[in-house]
């Protein structure tokens, strides 16, 4: 049964005192009205109305019913009709949860987007940065960054660009080795690190290019996220390989120097991603596109494919 159709029947029968001009009144039967009173008694297990063929009279348990089941039905109006008048402020109001892994550009991201929404002060970004895969639906994740491999099919995906990885390492550790000759070479003398995937509690390995996935023996160093990874090369005491966007500032400054940067890469492609709803909200639409705009400029511009891989 429908309850809150079943109070909007017995609040007609109610005003109308006779089940035929309730059932014109409500576009439905006679037999309609009947059948739907009937259940709504049951369900209370109380009569609502004295009746016969040609009178209808509410009962004392009726008369007392009716004030609250009015109110109900005067409530739940007011709630839909708020709903559907929603100004765009309103529509703006409330929060989209974010998922992201580690990124260097997190703070300028940020700031970004607290550019794009000063004028919704009731909009609240949750911003999940984890290096672990969240559960879309029981973190209730409106929005998440991936880089690597394609969000799942009933996701809603866009595709912001690429980022690729290099081998790095700091200034006095190549003076100190010598620049290696080869990829063997630098295994063989230089210190590594390795970073453990979260996910599975193993190390991604130096995945290098399409047909060269390295897994460094004996690493010096081992961490589970890219900033500790970055700090030990920065140090002197390893190599490593490591995302562009975590090293290029240090290159630039010679606090780093890459190495065998003939090699060939992968480039990994970035990927913005919502889940498919039947309804979604502005807001969630609007920081979508609005990250589209953002991350997509950092990492946009590379139109070249790469074999991918899940490093979120």
């Amino acid at each position: 049964m429908d309850k809150l159709n079943a109070l909007k029947y017995f609040c007609t029968a109610a005003d109308t005192l006779q089940f035929r001009e309730t059932a014109q009144r409500l576009s439905v039967s006679p037999q309609v009205v009947t059948r739907v009173i009937a259940e709504l008694e049951d369900y209370l297990g109380e009569t609502l109305f004295v009746r016969n063929t040609r009178n209808v009279q509410l009962t004392d348990f009726g008369a007392r019913f009716l004030p609250e089941a009015q109110q109900l039905l005067a409530e739940s109006e007011r709630l839909f009709t708020a709903a559907r008048t929603r100004t765009p402020a309103d529509e703006m109001r409330g929060t989209v949860r974010i998922t992201l892994p580690f990124l260097p550009e997190n703070d300028a991201i940020i700031a970004a987007l607290f550019a794009r929404c000063a004028e919704y002060p009731d909009l609240q970004p949750d911003w999940r940065v984890n290096a672990a895969r969240l559960n879309n639906v029981e973190n209730q994740i409106d929005i998440g960054l991936r880089i690597g491999s394609e969000p799942e099919s009933w996701m809603v995906v866009r595709h912001l660009g690429y980022t690729r990885e290099r081998l790095v390492a700091a200034p006095s550790l190549v003076e100190k080795l010598g620049p290696p000759a080869d990829l063997d070479d630098l295994l063989a003398r230089y210190p590594t690190g390795s970073q453990i995937n979260i996910n599975t509690g193993r190390s991604w390995g130096w995945p290098i290019s399409n047909t060269v996935q390295v897994m460094p023996k004996n690493p010096r160093f081992v961490c589970d996220d890219a900033y500790s990874e970055l700090a030990a090369v920065l140090a002197g005491a390893i190599c490593t390989l490591i995302g562009d966007s975590y090293c290029r500032p240090h290159l630039v400054a010679g606090r780093l120097v890459e190495l065998l940067p003939e090699l060939e890469r992968y480039r990994w492609p970035v990927f913005l991603y919502r889940p498919q709803r039947s309804i979604t909200s502005p807001r969630v639409l609007a920081v979508f596109d609005w990250l589209t705009d953002i991350i997509g400029g950092m990492y946009g511009g590379n139109n070249a494919a790469g074999r991918t891989r899940l490093s979120f």
